[in-house]
């Protein structure tokens, strides 16, 4: 046993010292200062930050140890499995947002997890497990997504008075068009919705203690008589989802970018006229040009859409274009403007100084892709390191 416990504990140690050829590093400094800036913005409601999808890609153990510096009651997640891998990071509860199957209910973790759950069978599902839970209603307010109907709200609360190992905690919902830059009609009515529906729950004798509608962008438009939490989704890693022409845009700019992303040339190359690279040729040298190979493609995160393009990889804020097709592993740079660069040498690929132009933001802007899919899509496999 302890032979085993010794070698793991090499080998442990051994993994944390290879060096990788990729790193995505996670600002610590900058995800605290955007945690507190919605939280001084909001100072009456509590903030339920969300670490879904591996914490918007940014590493959903990476996350989780750097929120142990802030004050709030829960950290959300999408999935159990999530949960679970964060209970020996986080000294916060775990609220669970996603669907569980019920076959599963047994074995989950009741003293630190609440679970939103979808519908009366599940409930009642739950409540066979026999131990004490902690639910939060999800009300069906027009996303249409998940959630209960308000006209079953009565029927659900009953099912809850029915066994009293059943604690309503909380009651939620989620805004369909909260970044909507000209009309905040839609919201207004699913708010309208919510406040309808907690009255009901009240009236029926229930106080939950946690009462969420909106998330990042909501924050700035949901005015609810009855929430208390926001549920802190990609303001969190500093990307605001507001379009500049909605009124709101300028309350979430001072967030901060929380990832950099950085890759190692592996091989430099010159071309000939008439060379070609990568797949089907489709990048052709009309001079002679330096080039150089990343050991990073679209498996790791870089949109293959991006290919032959002049987007994505930079060096001192300077565009280093992306030449030929993005291989699943690989991708061709253009540095003839720098000839120094060689083997390992590094670069950035995804920039957290907003003004580059491989940072998030104008990525989005830029080659129009989606922010929350840009950051999500980054591999797991990739290391990830905190930084100050």
């Amino acid at each position: 046993m302890i032979r085993k416990r010794i070698k793991n504990i090499l080998s442990s140690v051994s993994r944390n010292n290879y060096k990788t050829l990729n790193t995505i590093e996670i600002s610590k400094k900058r995800l605290i200062h955007n945690f507190n800036y919605i939280q001084k913005k909001n100072p009456e409601f509590g903030l339920i930050p969300v670490l879904k999808a591996n914490a918007y890609g940014h590493g959903l153990m990476q996350v989780g140890e750097i929120l142990n510096g802030v004050k709030c009651d829960f950290i959300a997640v999408d999935g159990y499995f999530e949960a679970a891998k964060l209970l020996g990071i986080t000294k916060h509860r775990l609220l669970v947002l996603g669907y569980i199957l019920p076959d599963n209910y047994p074995l989950l973790d009741t003293k630190r997890c609440s679970y939103v759950i979808q519908d009366v069978d599940s409930l009642r599902s739950i409540a066979l497990t026999n131990k004490p839970v902690n639910v939060h209603l999800e009300i069906n307010t027009g996303m249409n997504r998940l959630g209960i109907n308000p006209k079953d709200i009565t029927q659900y609360l009953n099912t809850i008075k029915k066994y009293p190992n059943l604690h309503l905690e909380g009651v939620m919902s989620h805004l369909a068009d909260a970044d909507n830059e000209f009309d905040d009609s839609f919201t207004i009515k699913q708010v309208e919705i919510f406040d309808r529906s907690v009255e009901i729950i009240k009236n029926m004798g229930f106080t939950p203690k946690y009462i969420h509608i909106a998330q990042s962008a909501g924050s700035t438009k949901a005015k609810s008589r009855y929430a208390n939490s926001i549920r802190l989704g990609i303001a969190l890693y500093g990307i605001n989802p507001l379009d500049k022409k909605d009124r709101k845009f300028e309350e979430l700019e001072p967030l901060l970018p929380v990832l950099a992303l950085k890759s190692t040339i592996v091989k430099t190359e010159k071309l000939e006229v008439g060379d070609r690279v990568s797949y089907n040729g489709i990048y052709q040298a009309e001079s002679p040009k330096k080039i150089a190979t990343l050991p990073l493609g679209y498996y790791e995160g870089v949109p293959r859409r991006l290919s032959n393009s002049g987007s994505f990889i930079s060096l001192g804020g300077k565009e280093l274009p992306i030449l030929g097709r993005v291989c699943m592993n690989h991708t061709i740079i253009d540095i003839d403007n720098y000839p120094r660069l060689k083997v390992g040498d590094r670069v950035i690929v995804v920039s957290k100084n907003s003004e580059d132009v491989n940072s998030i933001s104008n990525l989005s802007k830029i080659d129009g892709l989606f922010s929350y899919s840009l950051m999500t899509g980054l591999s797991e496999s990739t290391r990830r390191i905190i930084t100050d």
